[in-house]
């Protein structure tokens, strides 16, 4: 039964024959020939013969080699053009503006002499070679070209020198841009920069071209060498006693943890680049690259590790060019974004970096205003650097949001805002101290950034200076210093936090890029009180809080302080408006004010084991009652912004390229992509 189904089933027997014929035989009988037609119609009949799947793999293939082929000669193109062209852009100058500076793009200048840029700044002349040995800025094999720069950095008997091709615009390209004016300000913006894009640009490579003019570094000063000396000191008990962890305990010999990240080491990286010490700063990276971990069940402060962290690693990123800092600095900034999760996108307070998770304080849902707007800087420059929208995007919604709400007092704004609701809370309470401070630095710093383009920005800095001017002004007995006191629901209080020194410096960095020249008449008003904070105090060191006094009387300074704001935290704001007085004027006496501070510093808060300690009674000379605890901004501030003082090089962290963050942490001013 079997046999014979499958026996009819079978399809019927087929015989084949082979036949071989010879070379001659085939050509003679019009076979193959090996001409072009012949092996035409051999390759067709093979396609032919493979399956519709092979076919199809093959053009695919041959597809996706085209396109790559495209997406290679676009990518290679500019580059490419750039450097035929490159003769004709150092010719082109940029047009001058008449009555008015701009800052210049984010690039390095030029090859110059060292004194060729002293012209602008009359007061200052060249430095004479100082009695230390000289020491250079910049560890000397460390100094790589930041990706943003056009420059190849090249080293010379332990010297770093950099230098870069200059980025001109040409004229016939600049178009007439509006001009900004408020109150007697006149802004016209910056012609070398073009508004910030919705459409974040991956930043381009290291340039392998190298340069043989550089610039010589101005050697340091006596003064400078003083600060390496109490920065070491300092650093020495951070490394003997609090290695990898928060903060220092000097007198203890142990260490303090926050968030348990290392913020000392991190926030004191750039310092140490600043510096030029190559040693530390090498130790200091291998750390960041083995230890450093930020998958951790722990809730950090937005605001302070934004700061402290996020920014200490772009600025460190953009001063070396190593792709280690700016690696950490996205997995940080990722870990942050759980906090912009709200209802009204005005971001929680505290964020687990472990977990994902984000909440408000315990006491309350409010932000305060100085945090949720002081961190823009930072993610906007992560933005700017992965191509991820997402950084700026979430930021610069809070600035938006803030520009349109109701609670102001011309351009002041109240210490706190609800995270639900997104509207301020404990109206009628205004301060350029804690809670508020910062939100009137980054308005100016973020326009500078943006390269000028931002004008909600500039409006909300200039009418809240107006502000203050109008409601927080006023003048000391009996030497008349000028102050800014605080307004609680239309009582005004003599009352000034040190924090508020940031103030003068700011209104110099808003007249040097082109403010009114009121500006910087109020921020030399303002230094002198700054200084007079510390200058009329036993100690010679500022308290936390001073009390002015508005009416003379016999036998009382301008200076009143009460006990519980004695304490001294080695804060950095004094210093750090002396560090743009003097780079903008060049006056002498802001150098030996900051001396005079440092001195200060190391009589009465260094412990001779190691470190520096916050005091509890600057009033007392014989015993300031030392707090054992070394904030890490004396490191990434404090020391750093004296270094800067003492300098008399400009292109030592050029304010035309770099801006600080409000932990004094430098990233690049941007320019066209």
């Amino acid at each position: 039964m079997y046999s014979a189904a499958a026996a009819a089933a079978s399809p019927p027997r087929r015989d084949f024959i082979s036949v071989t014929l010879s070379p001659e035989e085939a050509v003679g009988a019009g076979g193959y020939n090996n001409s072009k037609a012949w092996r035409r119609r051999s390759w067709w009949r093979k396609w032919k013969q493979l399956s519709r799947l092979q076919r199809s793999i093959i053009l695919f293939l041959f597809a996706f080699l085209a396109v790559c082929g495209v997406i290679s000669y676009t990518s290679m193109g500019e580059p490419w053009k750039s450097l035929t062209n490159k003769s004709l852009d150092d010719q082109r100058t940029e047009p001058e503006i008449p009555g008015l500076k701009l800052a210049n793009p984010a690039v390095l200048p030029a090859p110059q002499k060292a004194d060729a840029n002293l012209g602008e700044y009359p007061e200052l002349s060249p430095q004479k070679p100082p009695k230390p040995p000289h020491v250079r800025r910049g560890p000397s094999n460390l100094q790589n070209k930041p990706p943003w720069r056009d420059v190849r950095l090249k080293t010379r008997h332990d010297t770093s020198k950099v230098v870069e091709e200059p980025v001109q615009a040409d004229k016939e390209e600049k178009t007439e841009k509006s001009v900004i004016s408020w109150r007697g300000a006149v802004i016209e913006p910056d012609q070398s920069t073009e508004p910030p894009s919705s459409k974040i640009k991956e930043p381009e490579k290291p340039s392998s071209v190298e340069v043989e003019d550089q610039k010589e570094p101005v050697p340091i000063t006596e003064r400078q060498v003083a600060v390496i000396e109490a920065f070491r000191h300092a650093w020495k008990g951070y490394k003997d006693f609090a290695w990898g962890h928060d903060e220092l305990k000097p007198l203890s010999k142990s260490y303090s943890e926050w968030f348990g990240l290392g913020l000392t080491l991190i926030d004191a990286l750039d310092t140490m680049w600043i510096l030029g010490l190559k040693e530390e700063f090498e130790e200091a990276r291998k750390w960041v690259a083995n230890d450093l971990v930020f998958d951790k069940n722990v809730d950090v402060n937005l605001f302070e590790s934004t700061i402290r962290i996020l920014g200490g690693l772009l600025s460190t990123y953009h001063l070396s060019g190593d792709s280690l800092f700016l690696e950490k600095a996205k997995d940080i900034g990722n870990r942050l974004m759980p906090a912009f999760k709200t209802p009204s996108k005005i971001p929680y307070s505290d964020v687990n970096i472990g977990r994902g998770t984000a909440h408000p304080p315990r006491w309350t849902s409010d932000s305060t205003v100085a945090e949720v707007t002081s961190i823009q800087l930072e993610f906007r420059e992560l933005s700017r650097l992965t191509g991820d929208e997402k950084f700026q995007k979430a930021v610069d919604e809070v600035m938006k949001h803030v520009h349109t709400l109701s609670g102001k007092n011309d351009g002041l704004v109240p210490m706190f805002i609800n995270t639900n609701s997104g509207q301020f809370t404990h109206l009628g309470v205004y301060t350029l101290g804690a809670r508020a401070d910062s939100y009137y630095e980054y308005l100016l710093k973020q326009w500078i950034q943006g390269g000028k383009k931002e004008n909600e920005l500039l409006e909300d800095y200039m009418r809240a200076i107006e502000g203050v001017k109008k409601h927080l002004l006023q003048r000391s007995q009996p030497k008349k210093l000028t102050f800014v006191g605080e307004l609680a629901h239309g009582h005004f209080s003599a009352k000034m936090d040190h924090l508020v020194c940031f103030l003068p410096g700011t209104l110099a960095l808003g007249a040097h890029n082109g403010l009114t020249a009121d500006h910087m008449k109020l921020a030399e008003a303002l230094i002198e009180t700054c200084y007079q904070m510390y200058a009329q105090v036993e100690t010679g060191l500022s308290p936390e809080i001073v009390h002015f006094n508005l009416h003379a009387q016999k036998g009382h300074k301008d200076v009143e302080i009460k006990p519980a704001d004695r304490h001294n935290l080695l804060r950095p704001e004094t210093v750090e408006s002396l560090f743009y007085m003097y780079r903008f004027t060049g006056d002498k006496k802001y150098q030996d004010w900051g001396w005079e501070i440092l001195q200060n510093f190391n009589k009465y808060t260094r412990v001779p084991t190691g470190g520096y300690t916050s005091i509890n009674n600057v009033q007392n000379p014989s015993n300031p009652e030392p707090r054992d605890k070394m904030e890490s901004f004396f490191l990434g501030e404090t020391l750093k912004y004296m270094f800067l003082l003492f300098s008399d090089d400009i292109d030592l962290i050029n304010l035309d390229k770099y801006v600080f963050n409000t932990e004094a942490h430098p990233l690049p001013i941007w320019v066209p992509a």
